[in-house]
């Protein structure tokens, strides 16, 4: 299956432009097994062909299920060869895709892009409960807009300097790459900078004993007890032998070029989908963008992201 799979953005769109070629594809992603009922489990449903839809004999109302059924693409009326294309987009472009481009290029509303994006940041969402180890970073960054573009009032209520306040925090942990392997980047939003919440992050996604890189902040102090803890102060040097925060430094340029350039402005409660992004892209940036592709759309089963959910009107009537 992979060796017929494209491997550039204009084989995609001819692939994916013929129907029986999608539907194929993603019969086949989805059940590598067969095809078996979402609600039931039953391996012998009837398929139609005229309507490209199965149906679950053992269910007791007979209920009907496509290939969308119980995936990130449920109740969509977009074809799906639109749905593979803005997943190849999003996940081959480095600095991000806007919800205005993916409305230009695949004749969509803005709004429709904008969901459409939405749900797949959702598939790229990638978590493990494996530990990091071996040389480790840790650093935070501050994401908001800057204090000189700021109204006069709200600017006040910052105080001097354009520092956090009124940012959004986000924390990111690096295993370094060792031999043939790459670093690996965990990011996070978190509400402060404080010692009990940096350290809680340490502690939860590296194991003791590994060696942890940091800045100076002060809210570090204390990993000693469990790490092999070192800091280096950017108010002398940015590097001591092997002893920095280069690698995250490096992600946090990319990361707010992708929310400053692409995005240019992004809801705080918005955010955490943007890092999921980033980060998908940072620790599959080895692969081609067939298999980076490939990866993401292994990710659309058993998420589901509705309108109302997304916007915050679930518990409207």
């Amino acid at each position: 299956m992979k060796s017929e799979l494209p491997q550039t953005l204009q084989e995609a769109i001819e692939y994916f432009a013929d129907k029986d070629t999608t539907f194929n594809f993603m019969a086949k992603l989805r059940w590598p097994n067969g095809v078996c009922c979402p609600r039931c489990g039953d391996t012998t449903p009837r398929f139609i062909q005229t309507r490209k839809i199965w149906e679950c004999r053992k269910c007791q109302t007979r209920k009907q299920f496509s290939v969308k059924v119980g995936t990130i693409f449920e109740d969509s009326a977009l074809p799906l060869n639109k749905w593979l294309t803005a997943i190849w987009l999003i996940t081959n472009a480095k600095n991000g895709v806007s919800s205005y481009e993916v409305h230009r290029a695949l004749g969509v509303t803005q709004k429709t892009g904008w969901f459409m994006l939405q749900r797949i940041r959702l598939a790229m969402q990638t978590g493990s409960f494996e530990k990091f180890s071996g040389i480790c970073e840790a650093d935070e960054t501050y994401i908001g807009g800057l204090a000189r573009n700021m109204h006069v009032a709200r600017n006040k209520k910052r105080g001097r300097g354009t520092g956090g306040v009124g940012k959004a925090i986000v924390m990111g942990i690096l295993e370094r790459g060792a031999n043939t392997k790459i670093s690996k980047v965990k990011v996070k939003q978190v509400p402060n900078a404080r010692r009990v919440t940096v350290q809680g992050e340490v502690r939860k996604h590296v194991q003791a004993g590994s060696h942890v890189f940091t800045d100076a902040l002060a809210s570090y102090n204390g990993l000693c007890q469990d790490y092999i803890h070192k800091a280096i102060d950017h108010a002398e040097c940015y590097v001591k032998g092997n002893v920095h925060t280069n690698g995250l430094e490096n992600y946090w340029c990319l990361l707010k070029r992708c929310i400053k350039g692409t995005y240019v402005s992004v809801e705080p409660f918005h955010l955490f989908r943007y890092l999921d992004e980033e980060s998908f892209r940072s620790n599959n940036r080895e692969d081609n963008d067939g298999t980076r592709f490939l990866k993401a759309v292994s990710g659309i089963s058993g998420r589901r992201l509705t309108y109302r959910g997304l916007t915050g009107r679930d518990g409207e009537n």
